[in-house]
């Protein structure tokens, strides 16, 4: 997995809102509060990103998303799948 700056250190760098709007872009208000009542770590929004922009080239064969970056996907997404299967 590619490495990010909070990854570097014991002490992750945890994400503040101007993080948060800085990596993903304007996040509707009710999304930013659940992404930061999970205390993310900068690398968990940035890995997030990496994930919503398809690059998973960038994951290689490791795990899927885990922890903070996972439930920041989900958060992102949830709308998407609701509706897909209020459709399918």
């Amino acid at each position: 997995m590619a490495k990010t700056r909070a990854d570097s250190g014991r002490n992750p760098v945890l994400a503040t809102r101007d993080d948060v709007i800085g990596i993903l872009g304007n996040v509707d208000a009710e999304k930013m509060v659940e992404i930061l009542e999970l205390k993310p770590s900068v690398a968990d929004v940035e890995d997030a990103l990496l994930w919503l922009g398809g690059d998973r080239d960038v994951f290689g064969a490791e795990p899927p998303l885990k922890g903070a970056a996972s439930r920041i996907v989900t958060i992102l997404t949830e709308e998407e799948e609701e509706a897909a299967a209020r459709a399918g």
